[in-house]
């Protein structure tokens, strides 16, 4: 048999096939209208304010699992764990939800292999029974390398497919996590970084791809849970979704290193300072798009667009006081406000440390320490700001207040982040642990420091982009962008 996690893999082979695309959408539908985890997506996670964030980080997790270095799996399941373990709550029904139960992540992974098997099926070209078999195991041993006990998913395919028949009929709900990405996130996706500064284009590109993309989506689902969810279906929908199977199954037939899915990801995350050299490339490209733009705002109806400001590097390369000001109103929006829900509370500040803590890969005991110091943050925000006691801080309680953040909780959150940061404990970041963080390019200038980041300079740059709400070339990839 051949092996179960690595580069001869049978997901290691749809990894980088295009179709996997439209799968994943597909599989996260079937993951959001599960109740628990509907709940636990619409209370804690980032997907509608920072989309591509998310998906990023997913898909890094995956090749973690997925990988051959069992020591980087174990360390990835580790750090998934305690990240859902932080999951639970209770949805607007007052029913519970818990990221740790057994179902609700078997779920999770179940959802990925069938749309796997379907992706294949809906482009015409249907696994055989040998090579999904090999898939389900795969499966089956990435749910094992988190820890959940034998017997989550059924041992044998036709069990699964009863199993997976089950759910669907009795368990799956319209819920409002997947409304939201049926029908608000495909409408309203905000620009990747690659794209940012040129709205027009997004927003004509957006306007013609999202519904299209929704429609696909809906058109994939079971038939059973469509009916009884009452998911409305336009005319039409199913030969449309065939053949975008269809199409996009035709592109693996381009060259290898045009369709890695590592190499699009890292493509749309590029930023204005970042030292790798597609950039100059895209750089070329968005020049032309803006031109493009500019054609489209003058011969279509669209509503005008803000146009991002490229602050380029700043005087220091790396501080956060070259940019342009943000208002309250947009710093509430495009920083604090991190699950896109209008209010400002818990799950968007551990947000912000789950971000910090997946980008530098810390362990149990450092990321432990980020977390407390964000929770102790929040603490003060809420003591400060939350004036009609309702455990949350709402935008308009937040502008009213127009406040400096800058109080003791927030430097300690500072300190803490210098020093996971600080691998080697020198008490200065280099390029290395620099672009460990901020994923992008080391450009300080300052004399004497052109070479490091000292922790006087980290935590003044790090206040400074938080509670001043200057825009910052390195802060608003890590905080701010999609």
């Amino acid at each position: 048999m051949e092996s179960l996690f690595g580069p001869d893999s049978q997901f290691h082979r749809f990894f980088n096939d295009p179709r996997w695309g439209l799968a994943v959408i597909r599989a996260t539908v079937l993951e959001a209208a599960h109740p628990q985890i509907g709940a636990a997506l619409a209370d804690n996670s980032t997907f509608v304010a920072h989309p591509w964030r998310r998906l990023r980080n997913t898909l890094v997790s995956l090749q973690r699992m997925f990988g051959a270095d069992d020591a980087v799996r174990q360390r990835e399941a580790a750090r998934l764990n305690r990240l859902h373990a932080r999951l639970n709550g209770a949805d607007a029904r007052h029913r519970p939800y818990d990221a740790m139960d057994p179902e609700v992540r078997a779920w999770v992974v179940a959802t990925l292999f069938e749309s796997s098997v379907t992706m294949c099926r809906l482009s015409g070209q249907p696994l055989d029974q040998t090579t999904m078999e090999q898939l389900y195991a795969e499966f089956q041993a990435f749910l094992g390398a988190l820890g959940d006990p034998a017997g989550q998913l059924p041992a044998t395919l036709p069990e699964f497919w009863q199993y997976f028949d089950r759910m669907v009929e009795e368990k799956l709900e319209n819920t409002e996590a997947l409304r939201i990405i049926l029908y608000k996130l495909f409408d309203h996706l905000p620009a990747p970084p690659l794209l940012d500064g040129l709205p027009t284009v997004w927003a004509a590109g957006r306007a013609l791809a999202g519904p299209v993309i929704g429609q696909i989506t809906v058109a994939s689902l079971p038939e059973p849970f469509r009916r009884r969810a009452g998911l409305p279906e336009i005319p039409g929908a199913q030969t449309l979704m065939q053949g975008a199977y269809m199409a996009a199954g035709l592109a693996r037939f381009l060259p290898e290193g045009w369709i890695r899915t590592e190499t699009l990801t890292n493509l749309m995350a590029l930023t204005s300072d970042s030292d790798d050299p597609a950039y100059a490339t895209v750089t070329a490209v968005r020049d032309r798009m803006k031109q493009a733009g500019a054609f489209i705002r003058l011969v279509t109806p669209f509503p005008a667009q803000r146009e991002s400001a490229d602050d380029g590097p700043t005087a220091t390369g790396a501080s956060a006081t070259g940019g342009s000001r943000r208002s309250a109103d947009e710093f509430f929006s495009e920083v604090l406000d991190q699950t896109g829900d209008g209010f400002l509370d818990w799950p968007d500040l551990a947000a912000m440390a789950r971000e910090l803590s997946s980008r530098l890969d810390l362990d149990e005991p450092q990321e432990t320490k980020l977390y407390n110091a964000y929770a102790d943050w929040w603490r003060e925000l809420q003591s400060a700001l939350d004036t009609d006691g309702d455990g949350r801080v709402s935008r308009a309680e937040y502008t009213a207040a127009a406040p400096t953040l800058a109080g003791p909780a927030l430097i300690r959150v500072a300190e803490v982040l210098f020093d996971v940061t600080d691998k080697d404990g020198n008490q200065t970041i280099d390029a290395t642990e620099y672009r460990a963080l901020f994923r992008t390019a080391f450009t300080r200038t300052v004399p004497a420091t052109a070479s490091t980041y000292t922790r006087s300079a980290f935590i003044t740059d790090f206040l400074t982009f938080m509670s001043a709400r200057h825009r910052s070339t390195p802060y608003d990839p890590l905080l701010a962008d999609a």
